[in-house]
């Protein structure tokens, strides 16, 4: 009876004893950090890897995140400037750098967090009206950083940013905004529409202008080319005409042949037959008719009949030919002036 007892007693020691020793010791992981109170007093705060406390006298609390950590907060209510209610979504990023600071400054670090980032934000935000408030994320982020972290510092807690992720308004001002946006759209659509049909317009005026001055360009140098051509034609002319000397009756001739031409012009209304038309009939006339004088060796042969039967036939199809152009003449100028006879082929 008296072997169990000890042999209990022994046993309920030696337990107790490797109770003790596992109390005694106590391992920190990396990153992480474990208060002590000794005697209800803070003594030290635990590192990472083994350390060795006094069991029943040293209290060893939980542990303590010393990596950097990310808390959402759920939508908070705000209200704006132009007293509009928008709901805003916030993500803190934040690290524990005084364990010591952060179990024993603050009962709660995240709750604390959590409503100071809800003041700072309705502070902030309050200030702007809803427009602004949209597009100045960045000013709000930087603005509830430089807070927090001024706030947080005694706490143990360094603020290494906040960041907005959703700032949402009413469905109402949802509406309006999606409205505006289709208008500036439309107007946009509308201006770059007009833009473009200006542009068009130009660039078709730039092409006429310059069609306009190339075809311009172009008839004035046709123009001068025709005019140097017709100068030098009437130039040629000239020079062969008092290089060959000819005499009157041969300028009759062509001025007899040019009168059905000028009667028959598009602008010849009304023609008046010029009054040295019979001298010039006359002229013409007495060209084929007279003899034409004989060279040497036309006097040292004996006449040909048959020649001289030609040259009569030549001289009175030249007249007939006279009288036709006159006749014609006539017929243009509408019978108003009579015509007269045409000469005798002999010159009588």
């Amino acid at each position: 009876m008296d072997v169990s007892a000890a042999l209990i007693a022994g046993l309920v020691v030696a337990a107790f004893a490797v109770f003790t020793v596992l109390r005694a010791v106590r391992i920190v992981p990396q990153a992480r950090a474990r208060n002590v109170e000794r005697l209800g007093r803070y003594h030290r705060t635990l590192t990472p890897g083994l350390n060795v406390v006094i069991p029943y006298i040293d209290r060893v609390y939980p542990v303590i995140d010393l990596r950097e950590q990310v808390v959402s907060f759920k939508p908070q209510p705000v209200i704006t400037e132009d007293n509009l209610v928008v709901e805003i979504d916030t993500v803190l990023y934040f690290q524990v750098t005084d364990p010591r600071a952060a179990a024993y400054e603050i009962a709660s670090y995240l709750q604390a967090v959590e409503q100071l980032t809800v003041t700072t934000l309705r502070n902030v935000v309050g200030s702007m009206d809803l427009e602004k408030a949209l597009t100045s994320r960045d000013t709000i982020n930087n603005q509830l950083r430089g807070v927090l972290d001024e706030a947080t510092g005694k706490w143990g807690l360094r603020v290494n940013r906040v960041e907005i992720k959703a700032i949402d308004p009413p469905q109402s001002i949802k509406d309006a905004m999606e409205k505006q946006m289709r208008a500036e759209r439309d107007k946009r659509a509308a201006i770059l529409g007009a833009e473009g049909q200006r542009q068009s317009q130009i660039l078709t005026a730039e092409g006429d202008k310059q069609a306009a001055v190339l075809r311009a360009e172009g008839n004035r140098t046709a123009e001068i080319l025709k005019a140097e051509g017709e100068s030098r034609a009437i130039d040629e002319v000239f020079q062969a005409v008092h290089r060959n000397d000819p005499d009157p009756k041969l300028l009759a001739y062509q001025y007899l042949q040019m009168l059905p031409r000028i009667a028959r012009g598009p602008g010849s209304t009304f023609w008046v037959i010029p009054g040295e038309l019979t001298t010039a009939l006359e002229n013409v006339s007495r060209a084929f008719s007279e003899v034409l004088p004989q060279s040497p060796a036309t006097r040292e042969r004996p006449a040909d009949d048959r020649a001289a039967q030609a040259a009569d036939d030549d001289a009175a199809q030249a007249a007939e030919a006279a009288a036709k152009a006159l006749a014609d003449a006539a017929e243009a100028d509408g019978g108003s002036r009579p015509v007269p006879p045409a000469p005798p082929a002999d010159g009588g």
